[in-house]
């Protein structure tokens, strides 16, 4: 009962990259960070482990972004001549890549941290990828000359690697996809068509993850501007929940989503989001099971999984490391309380 989880992402250690930063810098090169990426993946199985977290992640400890993470292994980019791109429909701006030829994966993607990390948890193990969405809405084409047909030949990656995660002995593959909450049609026109395509043939637990955002400037911002009442989600849950998906990440805490919108889910299990990325402040495990609570008047506590509102890379760690235990601490107490 109320299985725990994260969104994907953790701090990093200070000897690895610089912290409490999205994009962090490296601060190892050559096989030092290659053996480093390694090391910080144990360390925060370790560290979800400890707080009491079912389903551990590698923390994406050995890529500096959730989407960039994958495209540096992907034929047909240039890294070299970065241009200036809005993001999510000009939310921010950032240096992107720019797709030049076909795309083609270079080898396997995140093969040695879930490998490394399948061989040192026995707890399910749940490894994150950017959704084709989110990628082409994170990258310049030069190429395609077609929003749809550029995100669809991603999907078909996306699966390539997604296939070889799970004869890794990956358990859930998570693909995270921030960018159906900001284009919304176009996930009922073509972005549950692309879902569709990355988790082609897969037999592990498939989710994906939509949520309003890390907890940087940018992305705070935005979410004051939404008005009382965040319903994107309302949008998009009826295509969802007839989407061959079987989980689905949302922010809850703290966030002005209307619970009730959670019904909407039908018959998919729901990654309640009980932990705030975009506050310091560690919630308490009563806060958690209030959370939990209010979200099972709309979805059925058998398909409830606890979770963090986003990654958490940007995060300093000891605060991390306090939400989690908030997070294992406080679905302990909603079992006791609504088992």
């Amino acid at each position: 009962m109320f299985p725990t989880t994260v969104a994907g992402s953790l701090p990093k250690p200070s000897w690895l990259a610089e912290p409490n930063k999205l994009w962090a810098p490296w601060r190892l090169s050559g096989a030092d960070l290659e053996s480093g990426k390694l090391d910080a993946t144990l360390l925060a199985i370790k560290m979800q482990e400890d707080s009491g977290v079912d389903i551990v992640t590698d923390g994406e400890q050995a890529r500096q972004h959730f989407v960039h993470g994958f495209l540096e292994y992907v034929e047909g980019i240039d890294f070299a001549h970065k241009v200036e791109m809005g993001i999510r429909n000009n939310r921010y701006k950032a240096m992107v890549p720019t797709v030049t030829g076909e795309l083609r994966l270079k080898g396997r993607v995140h093969q040695k941290e879930a490998r490394h990390a399948r061989a040192h948890t026995k707890n399910k193990l749940k490894i994150t990828l950017p959704g084709a969405m989110t990628i082409s809405d994170t990258i310049s084409d030069a190429h395609y000359g077609d929003k749809i047909k550029m995100a669809m030949a991603f999907a078909k990656l996306l699966n390539e690697e997604a296939r070889a995660l799970e004869a890794d002995g990956v358990d859930v593959i998570q693909f995270d996809e921030p960018a159906f909450n900001v284009f919304m049609h176009e996930v009922k026109d073509w972005g549950i068509e692309a879902l569709h395509r990355s988790i082609e043939g897969l037999k592990c637990t498939t989710a994906v993850h939509i949520c309003y955002g890390y907890g940087i400037k940018a992305n705070i911002d935005w979410k004051e501007s939404l008005g009382g009442e965040w319903r994107q989600y309302e949008e998009i849950f009826p295509a969802l929940a007839n989407s061959k998906i079987q989980q689905v990440s949302v922010e809850c805490r703290n966030a002005r989503v209307p619970m009730k919108l959670l019904s909407l889910l039908k018959d998919k299990d729901v990654l309640i989001g009980v932990i705030d990325v975009a506050s310091d402040e560690v919630e308490t495990p009563e806060q958690v099971a209030a959370v939990i609570a209010e979200a099972m008047k709309y979805v059925p506590k058998e398909r409830i999984v606890c979770c963090t509102n986003c990654g958490m890379a940007p995060m300093q760690r000891d605060i991390a490391a306090g939400k989690l235990a908030a997070l294992g601490a406080g679905a302990k107490l909603a079992r006791q309380k609504y088992a």
